[in-house]
């Protein structure tokens, strides 16, 4: 593989980073890291309160800090937020040190999959299919500027995307 041993998942929610990442760290034998249980376990508290209290801003900055800390281990993959791609430190991280694999579906896919999902603070509204266009309006160029590997997850099984990913970064 180019660069280091560590591959990083970007896409937007629901595109199925944390699920995938667990299984393809399995295959591969790496450690999984999940950037938004991180920042969860290390505050004690939940995504939706650090957004309640410190906004999208406090939120962010804490993000950077953990994946600043978590793209620097080795022999790892990690799913980092859908919005980790904003700061432009976070994406010289993920660029520099590892494989940056983004993982997209159309975003009616993701409305789909994010439906019953009260978790998630950004989609906290009534049209989750606007919202989530608009994000991917907003993040897709960060996107396409680090990724090495692009994987449209669609509705394909889990297991064929995790294949995807190994075949693509086997050819890198």
């Amino acid at each position: 593989m180019a660069k280091s041993d560590n591959i990083f998942l970007i896409g937007l929610m629901g595109v199925g980073k944390t699920t995938i990442g667990r299984k393809l760290a399995e295959k591969l034998g790496k450690t999984f890291l999940d950037c938004d249980r991180e920042i969860e376990e290390r505050t004690g508290v939940t995504i939706e309160l650090i957004f309640e209290i410190e906004g999208e801003e406090g939120f962010r900055r804490r993000e950077s800090a953990v994946l600043d800390e978590l793209t620097a281990r080795s022999n790892v993959v990690i799913a980092t937020g859908g919005g980790a791609v904003l700061g432009p430190e976070n994406r010289e991280w993920l660029k520099e040190r590892g494989t940056v694999v983004y993982l997209n579906a159309p975003v009616k896919i993701l409305a789909g999959r994010t439906q019953a999902d009260r978790k998630r603070p950004l989609l906290q509204t009534e049209d989750r299919l606007a919202r989530l266009t608009e994000l991917l309006r907003e993040r897709e160029p960060f996107y396409l500027e680090i990724a090495d590997v692009i994987i449209n997850t669609d509705d394909l099984p889990m297991r064929k995307v995790v294949d995807s990913i190994c075949g693509s970064l086997e050819s890198q």
